[in-house]
């Protein structure tokens, strides 16, 4: 208890310990007073500088809120395009561009893609396979097996009006890279032993450039590869990719599982027993 008592005393000795400053009065016992009270301020990371008060400072605190709120109203705007709740929309609204860059370029789309992933690839481990090699999970490939970020860095993360020619001269070039979740859950799936089935909705003609893509970002060895032809132009993706998958259906294969980034990947006919969605907030496939 004592030592309680004395805690204050030694907090003001600490204080006010050291010589005098120059300028400090000393009296006539030999300059034994203490000098003038050592003041700390602890400062706020959101204070204002010395120089920031009144409209000044109330300016900066109403743009950091403005800003908040701009980030949580295209937090919202994502989830709900995720969700499938959102109205068809053909480019990123212009608020939400800087946010859209910052989320596909930054970790929480990295961390969005390792759960899907993840959680495919437990899923899968559970699965009863039938073993006579017609258990199948398909996948879709743009923004699904391959990344085409490199490609809309260039045309502002989806908040351009899409040019399909300017995306085309893109697939010629055959250089997304490999969206490495998903070729760690493609190449786990292998060694399950499920076949693995390519549905896209790229062109008949861009076959050999897809082919060299895939490859050269690292996936190998899938069963089937499937393009839109002529006889599908006009189709919508549901459309299309219910056909096609009905087709699967029709030669004995079991669609275990699906993954895509678009719900137009995901809804119609013969979706198969379970779908998983990757995130993609730069771009809507009706």
């Amino acid at each position: 208890m004592r030592a309680l008592f004395l805690l204050p005393l030694l907090l003001v000795l600490i204080l006010y310990s050291g010589a005098a400053p120059h300028d400090a009065k000393l009296g006539p016992d030999d300059g034994h007073f203490l000098p003038r009270p050592l003041i700390i301020e602890y400062p706020s990371s959101h204070s204002a500088s010395s120089s920031d008060h009144g409209e000044g400072a109330a300016f900066r605190s109403s743009s950091w809120q403005d800003q908040d709120e701009s980030r949580l109203r295209c937090d919202s705007w994502r989830v709900a395009g995720e969700a499938n709740n959102l109205a068809p929309w053909k480019t990123v609204p212009q608020e939400c561009a800087g946010y859209v860059k910052a989320y596909m370029t930054g970790k929480a789309y990295e961390f969005d893609l390792e759960m899907v992933a993840q959680e495919a690839g437990a899923y899968a481990k559970g699965i009863l396979l039938a073993g006579d090699g017609r258990d199948a999970w398909v996948f879709d490939v743009d923004e699904t097996l391959l990344s085409n970020l490199p490609y809309y860095a260039d045309h502002q993360y989806g908040s351009e009006v899409f040019d399909g020619h300017q995306f085309d001269r893109w697939v010629e070039k055959a250089r997304a890279p490999a969206i490495e979740p998903s070729l760690k859950l493609y190449n786990a799936l292998l060694e399950l032993g499920l076949k693995i089935i390519l549905l896209t909705g790229r062109s008949e003609a861009h076959r050999s450039v897809t082919v060299d893509n895939l490859e050269r970002a690292g996936f190998q060895s899938w069963d089937k590869l499937l393009l839109r032809d002529v006889s599908d132009r006009g189709k919508t993706a549901v459309g299309y990719k219910s056909q096609k998958r009905g087709e699967i259906v029709g030669e004995g294969y079991r669609i275990l599982g699906n993954s895509g980034d678009q719900w137009s990947d995901l809804v119609g006919l013969s979706t198969g027993e379970r779908s998983f969605k990757l995130p993609n907030a730069m771009y809507y496939i009706p």
